[in-house]
């Protein structure tokens, strides 16, 4: 069996595949990258606390690596910081991560997704995209979901306008955050040897 590694793992997604990672028979040892002590307790999981200004991963061995961190402009505080959070941190990190030795890296990026963007959030997911692309992992897989349901209001509203949705609106359609861990670790054991993005409509 392999080691995971998650960054990420207090979020809605990052959550659901914690979980997920410690009930599947794939992986023996689930190694959680914070910026501080969760709240997780398994026999599997192994927490680091890092900086990550400054991370220091000396001795983190993953074949597989997850990412699911995010956060919004309100929460950071301004542009500036979302995209240290959102591109930066985890482009650095899966470059630590790749000299150590980790072949494969997941990604849960956004629908629309595309450095060439104008708008802001789509650009720094498709820049964050394209230096992963880069690193030439053995394989980086990157999932774009649309809406991710998960809070209680979010879920009752996108319920009853996802049946709506046909046609062209059908990629817009909300996810559900477990069903985005469980596409992660199923699509991290297919072992593909390549570089994939996996579409919101393909997800669940």
């Amino acid at each position: 069996m392999k080691t995971a590694l998650v960054i990420g793992s207090t979020g809605l997604v990052g959550s659901h595949l914690v979980k997920q990672l410690c009930d599947s028979e794939f992986y023996s040892k689930v190694i959680l990258l914070n910026r501080r002590v969760s709240d997780y307790k398994h026999a599997k999981l192994e927490e680091k606390i890092i900086n990550f200004e400054k991370p220091d991963l000396t001795g983190i061995l993953a074949e597989d690596a997850f990412c699911a961190i995010g956060t919004t402009i309100k929460k950071a505080g301004s542009k500036e910081a979302q995209f240290k959070i959102d591109c930066e941190y985890p482009a650095h990190l899966a470059s630590l991560l790749k000299r150590q030795g980790s072949k494969q890296f997941v990604l849960v990026s956004s629908i629309g997704a595309n450095s060439d963007s104008s708008n802001f959030y789509l650009n720094t997911k498709g820049q964050l995209e394209d230096k992963l692309k880069a690193l030439h992992f053995d394989s980086c897989i990157i999932l774009r979901p649309s809406f991710i349901m998960g809070e209680k209001v979010a879920l009752v509203v996108l319920k009853l306008i996802t049946p709506l949705m046909l046609g062209g609106l059908k990629k817009y359609r909300g996810v559900q955050a477990s069903d985005i861990a469980t596409k992660m670790i199923a699509s991290a054991n297919l072992n593909r040897v390549d570089f994939q993005i996996i579409e919101s409509g393909e997800i669940g």
